[in-house]
């Protein structure tokens, strides 16, 4: 019978002869052996590794039938195509053949004329199927059980499916047939789950390296105008292909259509089309006949698209896993490629509330924590790869040299100091707690979970209050990154201290991590200038040294700390209209025109508008319409294009901004809602004593504070939720529009709270 003796032909000439290629790739030689040898495997290797050949050689050395388990019917068309057309016998059975057509591959299968057999796991798994299984055993002999993509066994992989977890009952069927894992993403964690799941005796693993040397990875700010980027972008690859990868369905056909509307041939790919639809669509686009898919990730895996040379992701992806699994389909051939992630702070709370519609609440304590690493992932400044591969385990010996941040790296410091204080906490807190509680204790926080604890009574309790949470929050990223210390995947996050953290402990090693603090003023000769303010200048100048002190007790810092007295003047005297004039003030790095540009160019703005009389035919505040819920987030730019800056004014009349009352005044409806919430009623007591929204009485408050009136809100807002909220408007970086303060916050949080808080901080309803 053809499958009988095994082929006469060594490994490498197998290879040579049925591939083509002189030489294996790293890491193949030795798990082919293996292989041969009837050994148990688990192989991962990235995309575009040669996983496939890793069981397809030894298929043809061996007597009997390679069945290969494989999740997508694309994917077994594309591979048996490959291998047909190298001269190998291969065959797949799936939905997508008659039942004539899959009877006959069947007879022809139990007569020994296929060395491959590609099927679901659905249909491996059937009864219907196991008479052929059986027989197939018996007349011709499995040789091997190859499962691609394994990481689908495990509920802690990226693309977890119910029906591979039964896989391990073939196993238990045909106890003599050896197995072989393959994946391109899996964690330490999915590792020991696939192994246990597929019940792998003795395996030899191979993992290699999950370094893509040819990708060039990069985060940017997600523009307001995003599909105007995603064109220019696909455009300077001069016909290449590329991927963009969107978070819904909507979403994708909204993109898809934009860029057909710029002449571009873009096709969508969702799961709510059609089979034959999609079909149709990919197969356009593995043949060049469209340029670009735009599709959610029900697209992409096991695609054999060599030349992919860009990856779009237009949204934040699921988890790290997945987006390197997804950013991995650029340069499968090893040239160069892009993968760009457009990151919003507001993607958080979508992906959120996907979350919680999940039923079992293990799976949203995971998928949050895996969540919070793909945020930590974007907003680091550390070479891209190096976060990459230390997600999976691996440790680069040094960095990429390719990536945004190693284009353009932010300057290092020792932080070794403050490294020790954080690993001595997690020592003393026996390595049982996550880096929140860590950082709660070092700035001495005394909640209840700690007092409870006793950790209120450690050495290292309040020994950080010199850092912000978020200067914390990257020193401890950067920790676990560089593999200082080490974090469960488990969901909770919890974190030991590894080899390297010991070694900075015992004062062996230095800690260096890109600035957390701001950085020091230049101390260069700067052209002198008078520091003495004019009138209008100085009550300027006391109004910005307020907004200063609000920042600066919210994140516990000296007042200096944010700007100093000599910026604050020079802003006073120049009142820079734009981000590139705000940048040319002493004292005002790339850091701080960041975090800050923006909330002092509207400070500045508003201060300006009301320190001029009024015009007659200016709208009252009560013809102002609030903010919707559904405006579009600030996404950058120069928020006071819409009105003339007052500078442009003929008449400028200087006077003093506080009470702002003396131009603008409450209307009697809204001093109604101030007597009775001086009486202490509620809003809710209110809008229903003067039959009235509850949205109205908060918009009438918001107005009372921005003219000047006292409102008690406290008793409306509690204060930690305050703190909050004034924490995501410095974190969002601009208050001109509530919904990116509100996306960031979550949807515990109203519109009619933010606005309340913002109008004390501010001075706008």
């Amino acid at each position: 019978m053809a499958n009988s003796a095994p082929n006469p032909l060594s490994p490498r000439a197998a290879l040579k002869h049925y591939f083509g290629y002189d030489q294996f790739r790293p890491g193949q030689a030795e798990i082919i052996d293996r292989a041969i040898a009837a050994r148990d495997l688990l192989v991962l290797m990235p995309t575009g590794g040669g996983k496939s050949l890793c069981y397809q050689l030894p298929a043809l050395l061996a007597p009997g039938v390679t069945i290969v388990v494989s999740p997508l019917i694309a994917l077994m068309q594309d591979q048996v195509a490959h291998m047909v057309d190298s001269g190998i016998a291969a065959t797949y059975l799936n939905s997508s053949l008659s039942a004539a057509e899959a009877r006959s591959r069947e007879a022809a299968l139990l007569a020994g004329q296929y060395k491959l057999l590609y099927v679901a796991p659905e249909r491996l798994l059937h009864e219907g199927f196991e008479p052929t299984l059986s027989e197939l055993a018996h007349e011709v002999g499995i040789a091997r059980l190859a499962v691609d993509e394994a990481h689908c066994v495990s509920e802690w992989g990226h693309d977890f499916r119910p029906e591979y977890r039964q896989l391990r009952t073939i196993r238990q069927r045909f106890k003599s047939v050896p197995v072989t894992a393959l994946t391109a993403t899996a964690t330490a964690r999915v590792q020991e789950d696939i192994i246990r799941q597929l019940a792998l005796e003795e395996p030899y693993v191979h993992v290699a390296s999950f370094h893509r040397q040819n990708l060039h990875y990069s985060v940017r700010s997600k523009p307001k105008q995003l599909p105007l980027e995603i064109v220019r972008l696909i455009r300077e690859e001069n016909g290449g292909s590329a991927i963009v990868y969107c978070q819904s369905r909507a979403s994708v056909d909204k993109l898809a259509a934009a860029l057909q509307q710029a002449g571009i041939a873009a096709l969508p790919y969702h799961a709510g089309m059609s089979g034959e639809a999609r079909a149709a669509n990919q197969t356009a686009f593995v043949r060049d006949d469209a340029q670009v898919m735009v599709a959610t990730i029900a697209f992409g895996m096991g695609i054999d698209k060599p030349d992919v040379r860009l990856v779009i992701h237009a949204d934040l992806p699921r988890n790290l896993e997945s987006y390197y699994q997804e950013s991995g389909r650029a340069g499968r051939d090893g040239l160069p490629a892009q993968c760009i992630l457009f990151f919003s702070y507001g993607d958080r709370s979508k992906i959120e509330f996907l979350i919680k519609q999940k039923s079992d609440p293990e799976e949203q304590r995971i998928a949050r924590q895996q969540l919070r690493q793909t945020i930590d992932y974007a907003a680091s400044l550390l070479c891209r790869q190096r976060v990459l591969v230390g997600y999976f385990g691996e440790t680069l010996e040094r960095d990429c040299g390719t990536c945004d941040n190693c284009l353009n790296p932010v300057p290092l410091e020792d932080r070794t100091i403050e490294a020790q204080k954080f690993l001595s906490c997690i020592y003393r807190c026996e390595q049982r707690f996550g880096m929140r509680y860590i950082i709660d204790v070092l700035r001495g926080k005394s909640d209840d979970r700690i007092v409870r604890n006793h950790h209120d009574e450690l050495s290292t309790f309040g020994i950080g209050k010199d850092l912000t949470i978020k200067q914390w929050q990257a020193l401890g990223q950067a920790l676990v990154h560089q593999d200082f210390t080490i974090e469960s995947t488990d969901g909770y996050g919890i974190l030991t201290i590894g080899d390297r953290g010991m070694a900075v402990l015992r004062r062996e090693l230095e800690v260096k991590v890109p600035q957390l603090a701001p950085e020091p003023e230049k101390v260069a000769v700067q052209r002198q200038e008078s520091e003495t303010l004019s009138e209008a200048d100085g009550e300027l100048f006391q109004h910005l040294r307020k907004l200063r002190k609000k920042i600066a007790d919210l994140q516990a810092v000296p007042p200096y700390i944010i700007f100093s007295d000599r910026t604050l003047k020079e802003m006073a005297r120049k009142q820079p209209e734009t981000l590139a004039e705000f940048g040319q003030l002493v004292g005002v790095g790339q850091k701080k025109l960041n975090q800050y540009g923006e909330i002092f160019l509207n400070a500045l703005d508003d201060f300006l508008r009301r320190s001029r009389v009024r015009q007659p035919a200016d709208p009252t505040p009560e013809a102002i319409a609030p903010e919707s819920e559904f405006a579009e987030p600030f996404e950058g730019g120069d928020s006071r294009e819409a009105a003339p800056h007052p500078k442009a004014q003929p008449i400028v009349m200087p006077e003093p901004p506080e009470p702002v009352a003396q131009f603008i005044h409450a209307s009697e409806t809204q001093m109604e809602t101030l007597e009775l919430h001086r009486q202490g009623l509620s809003v809710a007591e209110i809008a229903k004593a003067r039959q009235l929204k509850e949205r109205t009485i908060f918009n009438h408050l918001a107005q009372l504070l921005a003219v000047g009136e006292r409102v008690d809100i406290d008793a409306i807002v509690s204060a930690e939720r305050q703190r909050q909220i004034f924490r995501a408007i410095f974190d969002v970086g601009s208050y001109t529009s509530l919904t990116p303060i509100r996306e960031l916050l979550g949807e515990e949080f109203s519109f009619e709270e933010i606005r309340l808080v913002r109008a004390v901080l501010f001075g706008q309803s």
